[in-house]
């Protein structure tokens, strides 16, 4: 059955063909801990966050480190951000789907660089140009 609520995202979601992630847990790029090795798909993306498909079961509101491969970026995106969100995804070969919240952007400690929210924006306008062009 479709949801027929109210649509409370503040941006506009974004699904992206062979883009994946990778994490580790806790909010420092620097500390000792090392991103997991597996690259992990991304269901979506948008200005806010991202929702990815994994094998591990977070706990909502624990800090995370992310870096997003997509394919027309030659490096990836590093950001910050929270689970917001797990679900359990039946008879898949990914468990779990996770949604991310990102930190906020701008130039001061703690907060995502907002060089990466502007090459999020430049995917959802070529995004956003493809599907009008499909619609016509």
């Amino acid at each position: 059955m479709k949801y027929k609520g109210i649509n409370r995202r503040a941006y506009k979601r974004i699904k992206t063909k062979g883009a994946t992630i990778t994490y580790k847990e806790g909010r420092f790029f620097f500390s000792k801990k090392q991103f997991v090795e597996e690259f992990y798909p991304i269901v979506e993306i948008s200005r806010g966050g991202v929702r990815f498909m994994g094998k591990k079961l977070f706990t909502i509101s624990s800090q995370i480190s992310l870096k997003i491969s997509l394919p027309e970026e030659s490096s990836p995106l590093i950001l910050r951000g929270k689970i917001r969100w797990t679900s359990l995804n039946p008879a898949m070969s990914y468990k779990y789907q996770i949604g991310i919240q990102f930190d906020p952007f701008a130039r001061k400690k703690g907060c995502n660089h907002p060089e990466v929210l502007e090459k999020i924006m430049k995917l959802e306008q070529k995004f956003l140009a493809n599907k009008k062009s499909v619609n016509h």
